[in-house]
């Protein structure tokens, strides 16, 4: 599984690359802090959501841990997405949040 860390994630944004971020956390979750421009599509509703993502392009999954969007990885990765996992999620992000 392709994998990135919180610290480069932040350098890639910071650069202003072209990121797409997709927080698998429950909307809940997700109202107490996100990434900024990351776009919320939780777990257990990926299966039925993953038609609104395009294969062209590349995609960062992120959670509270790290464990939630690795299976979403994995997942997306079986049906050949570009994706890779943001490592230790949420809590390991020091970046900003909205």
């Amino acid at each position: 599984m392709n994998a990135i860390n919180t610290k480069k994630l932040a350098e890639l944004i910071k650069e202003g690359k072209e990121i797409n971020l997709i927080d698998v956390r429950e909307v809940d979750e997700v109202a107490a802090g996100k990434i900024p421009g990351a776009i919320n599509i939780p777990l257990g509703l990926l299966e039925f959501r993953m038609n609104e993502l395009d294969k062209s392009k590349h995609y960062i999954m992120v959670c509270r841990s790290g464990a939630r969007s690795g299976r979403a990885t994995q997942f997306l990765e079986s049906y050949g997405f570009k994706v890779k996992n943001m490592t230790g999620g949420m809590l390991a992000w020091e970046g900003p949040v909205e």
